[in-house]
């Protein structure tokens, strides 16, 4: 269904909080944001609902993530990838809160730096544990994922389409099915948000490393290996206006898969920019989560989110600080 600008301006006006799409490729510089509702109490302008809307999700299925998913590594080894990381953001100075988490994909140390201490939104970067929560939920079901879904899950992932975020949100049980489908994602700190808020659900760096782990991990997941290549698939796929963010720390172009989130709060204008995604730098398969908050524009937040991406994969796959010459990864 089509919907006029003025009706959309209206709806957009309801909302807590606005998610801005920035349509230009990285290269070149970026041409200004157009304004795009990000999530509403209702489903947003052209989403339509299924005749009987779904349930809260049942419970996730029992699986749960091996004890090999989180790498048990000696404490000198952990500390010094902890301390290289944290060495590495804090010489940046970070505007505004900031969060970073990053791990080999092979199995390697968690490092992580966080500034605020507190839970971060989302915003568009839940588009992948939405995903992740319908996969857990029908990947053990005779027929999978239906076509709708599919072409849902596409226009969401690669386009960041909202309207499909919407429906699918709806499709897994919004925030209660959320939850189910992340206990046994193991992600312990997310909350969703009210209704169909799902851009304002809470998130920590930590637990984004455990969502790209139950992709791109070398250990056991909940989701199936099929389930895991559809996720890959899509999040190597992005649009180029939106393959910014943790992609700056891919070295010589070797390629990587990421989701990004941007928002810009209501109440202060200021923004939340975040970046998911694994990438190879040095040689290395990392998956890394910069969240952040309290960013003076959208330009000021992505460029940050960059440089910090790309000075933790440097710090995390360099030298240890014990002076003996180890990588932080191996």
């Amino acid at each position: 269904m089509l919907v006029s600008v003025t009706a959309m301006t209206a709806i957009a006006g309801l909302t807590l909080a606005t998610i801005i799409h920035s349509t230009s490729a990285k290269a070149g510089g970026r041409s200004a944001p157009t304004a795009d509702v990000a999530a509403t109490r209702t489903p947003g302008p052209g989403t339509t609902r299924p005749a009987s809307p779904a349930p809260p999700a049942a419970p996730a299925p029992s699986l749960t993530p091996s004890p090999s998913r989180t790498p048990t590594l000696s404490p000198s080894r952990a500390t010094s990838a902890q301390a290289a990381v944290a060495q590495a953001v804090g010489k940046l100075d970070p505007a505004g809160r900031l969060s970073v988490a990053v791990t080999d994909a092979g199995g390697g140390a968690l490092a992580s730096y966080d500034s605020g201490g507190t839970a971060y939104d989302t915003a568009s970067i839940v588009k992948v544990d939405i995903l992740a929560a319908l996969l857990v939920r029908e990947q053990h079901t005779s027929s999978g994922l239906s076509a709708r879904q599919r072409q849902l899950a596409t226009s969401m992932i690669e386009s960041s389409d909202n309207d499909a975020a919407n429906e699918l949100w709806g499709d897994i049980g919004t925030a209660p099915g959320l939850a189910a489908a992340n206990r046994a994602l193991g992600l312990h700190r997310t909350t969703g948000g009210d209704g169909y808020l799902w851009g304002l659900t809470q998130t920590t760096a930590d637990d984004q490393i455990a969502l790209l782990r139950a992709v791109f991990g070398s250990g056991r997941s909940p989701l199936t290996a099929a389930s895991r290549a559809y996720v890959s698939g899509l999040m190597t796929s992005v649009s180029d206006g939106q393959r910014w963010g943790v992609s700056a720390a891919d070295s010589n172009d070797a390629g990587f898969a990421l989701k990004n989130g941007w928002l810009q709060r209501s109440a202060t204008g200021l923004w939340d920019i975040n970046s998911i995604g694994e990438v190879t730098y040095d040689g290395h398969r990392l998956l890394v989560s910069v969240l952040s908050s309290g960013q003076r524009s959208e330009q000021a937040g992505i460029d940050q989110v960059e440089r910090v991406a790309h000075a933790v994969a440097k710090a995390y796959t360099g030298q240890d600080q014990d002076g003996t010459g180890r990588r932080l990864a191996e």
